[in-house]
C-alpha cells in the first residue's frame, strides 16, 4: 500500500469525491478547465453512471471532450457549454457529488475567470441539488483578485448553512504562503 501523501486543495478534495461516489451515481463537475476532474468523476461512476459538465469557455469543453474520448469514457458524459450558473435549468435529480474548481482555464486567458455572482449562483443550486450524504467540493483560488473575493463570499456563505442540514468543511493549507488554493467540503445531512 502507497503511503499516502498530503498535496493539495484539489487531491483532498478528490479523496473525498472518491470515498463519495459509487458505480451507477451522477456527479456535476462546474467548471471543466481541461477535464482532469470530468475523466476522474467517470471512473468513479463507472459504466452505469452519468457525469454532467459545464464550463462557459467553448475551448474547455473541446479540451475535456478530448480527453474523455481518449479515456474511453466519453459515453458516461454530458458536456455544456454554459455557466454553471444554469446548471439547475439542465439537472433536476438529485446529484451525489458536484465539484467546483475556481479561477480561470488552466493555460488560457487568466483575464477570464469565474465570478462571484455566477458563482454565487451556481453553488446555491448545486446544494439544493445534492442527495443526502452527497458532497460538493469546491476548490478556491486566492492568489488574484476576484479569487480572494470568492474565497471571502464562499466562506460566509458556507458558515451561515444550518447544521441540521449541511456539515461544511473548510481545509486550508497553514504553510502554504498567500494565495495557495483553499477546499471547502459540504456534505448535506440524511
Amino acid at each position: 500500500m502507497a503511503d499516502f501523501e498530503l498535496k493539495s486543495a484539489r487531491q483532498l478534495a478528490a479523496e473525498v469525491q472518491r470515498q463519495v461516489l459509487r458505480p451507477g451515481d451522477t456527479a456535476v463537475d462546474c467548471t471543466l478547465g481541461n477535464g482532469h476532474d470530468t475523466c476522474f468523476l467517470a471512473e468513479c461512476v463507472g459504466p452505469t453512471g452519468r457525469v454532467i459538465g459545464f464550463d462557459i469557455q467553448r475551448e474547455a469543453v473541446e479540451r475535456t471532450a478530448q480527453r474523455l474520448a481518449e479515456a474511453g469514457l466519453a459515453q458516461r458524459c454530458s458536456l455544456i457549454c454554459a455557466g454553471h450558473e444554469h446548471l439547475a435549468e439542465y439537472i433536476a435529480e438529485p446529484v451525489r457529488c458536484i465539484v467546483f474548481n475556481l479561477g480561470w482555464l488552466p493555460g488560457g486567458d487568466k483575464r477570464f475567470t469565474t465570478q462571484w455572482t455566477t458563482t454565487e449562483r451556481a453553488v446555491r443550486a448545486a446544494l439544493a441539488l445534492l442527495q443526502p450524504m452527497g458532497v460538493l467540493t469546491l476548490c478556491a483560488y486566492p492568489g488574484h483578485e476576484e479569487g480572494a473575493r470568492e474565497l471571502e463570499a464562499l466562506t460566509v456563505l458556507f458558515a451561515s448553512l444550518r447544521p441540521q442540514e449541511y456539515n461544511a468543511l473548510h481545509q486550508r493549507f497553514l504553510n502554504a504562503g498567500p494565495g495557495a488554493p483553499e477546499c471547502f467540503v459540504i456534505q448535506r445531512q440524511r
